[in-house]
């Protein structure tokens, strides 16, 4: 990223006053982000966001009171909302999927090491959607639950259709991605320059109209049940 360029504007929302004082030294160690406010609970999270105007927010979603789905989805409804990256322990799968869905760029696991923290951070600042391969793969596992074979054949015929506007080489990716390989891998995988997996999955999200990698990976488990 550019040293020259104003420092990315982070709000950590965490309940956890550990959590959020061991991130602030990982980001406030960092020359191009920087900490603005931190908040315990999502309501106290969408009046620091609406004061301070960060570029992320770096959103918990278990906390006490209101929880981050539903403060990512009002932070979403402003004018030039923020990137919300929302942070997990995967105790509650199914409100990362709703926060997916409700908008929010990709999710982090708390224990993910440091320095990949701050990757999603930088990465979801520019706009880009972040899922680690191991956190797609717990995701796809806990919304593909038993459905009915009336369920599966509306959900199957939905995504084969959709995937049918692909080319050979981006379902290739887009099955990739529903194997939950990252980048380089699928480029090894391909036989492909990283450069071009970007310029594929960029394609896919434009042609399939996803937000991000999980809802790409279902897409590719309906159209193959």
């Amino acid at each position: 990223m550019d040293t020259e360029r104003e420092p990315v504007r982070v709000v950590i929302v965490d309940d956890d006053q550990l959590v959020r004082m061991a991130l602030r030294l990982v980001i406030d160690g960092e020359p191009d982000l920087t900490v603005v406010a931190e908040a315990a609970d999502g309501n106290a999270a969408i009046t620091v966001a609406d004061e301070q105007r960060p570029d992320v927010v770096l959103m918990d979603v278990r906390m006490p009171g209101r929880d981050g789905l539903s403060a990512t989805r009002e932070l979403l409804t402003r004018p030039a909302p923020p990137r919300v990256l929302v942070l997990t322990t995967f105790d509650s799968d199914d409100l990362v999927l709703g926060a997916l869905r409700a908008g929010a760029l990709g999710f982090v696991l708390k224990d993910t090491p440091p320095p990949r923290i701050l990757d999603a951070v930088r990465t979801v600042a520019e706009g880009n959607p972040v899922l680690s391969p191991a956190a797609t793969a717990r995701v796809i596992a806990a919304a593909t639950g038993p459905r009915s074979a009336a369920a599966r054949g509306s959900a199957r015929e939905a995504a084969r259709k959709k995937l049918s506007a692909l080319t050979e080489r981006e379902l290739d990716t887009a099955r990739a991605v529903a194997d939950g390989l990252g980048n380089p891998q699928i480029a090894e995988r391909l036989h492909i320059s990283v450069a071009t997996v970007k310029a594929h999955t960029s394609s896919l999200f434009a042609k399939l109209a996803v937000e991000n990698r999980v809802q790409i990976a279902l897409l590719v488990r309906d159209a193959e049940e």
